[in-house]
């Protein structure tokens, strides 16, 4: 199988071009070549497939690390724009690039070299409504939001000294971007135990399709710096999605403003949200390519297409 390894700013896939390639066991594959010893090593598996719409350019098809299916990434759907642009499929100044999240439209920039190095992706309007990000949560209408709402860090297996020495906010906001995102601030970014309190809020008995898991320390209102669990992959270096949600998250908790810089483990996204019920998020970013290459799929079934 053909391939090609991209990054944004750090959060890493597999590209697999689905227009010549198909695949009969697409989380199983996405498991093996996530596997950072014995695969190829990504964050997940990401499919460049014809459209739905003829009118669209490419639909994006994503699966997390662990094999569940992902409705949306942002640093992913930017990679996709170079992708197509790169290889001369398109030369199309704006791309509308169909995700399980919704349409999402692309515009692109090239570097000195000729190719392109920066994307810029109207991400479509949040959705707030707790029922559709979606999450259940106790004394909350399905029709209700949550934006700063109190909540028992000890609900998330977070000890006091823990919270104390992380300076956990006991409030979180709820987004979806088209995949669910909870967002919790934090006086220290870094000395919040990711690894141990991901998984347990990630899975937690509130988000029935499990959550992407975002702590956000605040600097000005322009800037922030944010850690990301993200849900099926774990800590990653940076979620384009997640950076969204936190952008909206502190557009209406106050405590950040539009335009925002983003600061993640990987490098820096740029937002801007009019905060406008209906409004879609600008995110801005890198998408670099690493290399390409042949895997032979041992013990998988694969059937190929005719180019």
């Amino acid at each position: 199988m053909r391939f090609v390894k991209m990054h944004g700013l750090g959060n890493d896939y597999v590209f697999v071009d689905g227009r010549t390639t198909n695949i009969d066991d697409p989380a199983e594959l996405s498991r093996l070549v996530s596997d950072r010893h014995r695969g190829v090593g990504s964050d997940g598996l990401i499919f460049i497939d014809p459209p739905d719409d003829p009118r669209n350019h490419a639909r994006m098809r994503m699966f997390n690390a662990d094999g569940s299916r992902g409705e949306m990434c942002g640093n992913g759907i930017r990679c996709i724009a170079k992708f197509l642009v790169d290889r001369g499929i398109t030369e199309d100044v704006a791309l509308r690039i169909e995700t399980d999240g919704g349409l999402r439209r692309l515009g692109w920039r090239r570097a000195a070299d000729g190719r392109v190095d920066t994307v810029e992706v109207d991400m479509g309007p949040p959705t707030l409504v707790v029922d559709r990000v979606p999450a259940i949560l106790p004394g909350l209408e399905p029709a209700a939001t949550a934006i700063e709402w109190a909540f028992d860090p000890g609900e998330f297996e977070l000890e006091p000294a823990v919270v104390k020495r992380a300076g956990i906010a006991s409030r979180l906001t709820l987004v979806s971007m088209g995949n669910p995102h909870v967002v919790i601030r934090c006086d220290d970014a870094e000395a919040v135990p990711l690894d141990r309190i991901g998984p347990v809020i990630e899975r937690h008995a509130w988000f029935p399709n499990r959550i992407n898991v975002h702590f956000v320390e605040a600097g000005d209102r322009g800037s922030v710096r944010v850690v990301t669990w993200e849900r099926g992959s774990g800590p990653t270096r940076a979620c384009g999605s997640g950076a969204c949600a936190v952008c909206v998250a502190g557009v209406l908790g106050g405590w950040a403003a539009s335009p925002l810089r983003a600061a993640l483990p990987g490098g820096v996204l740029d937002l801007r949200w009019s905060g406008g019920h209906g409004d879609p998020v600008i995110m801005t970013g890198p998408a670099t390519e690493v290399f390409e290459g042949d895997i032979e799929l041992a013990g998988t079934d694969r059937q190929e297409a005719n180019p």
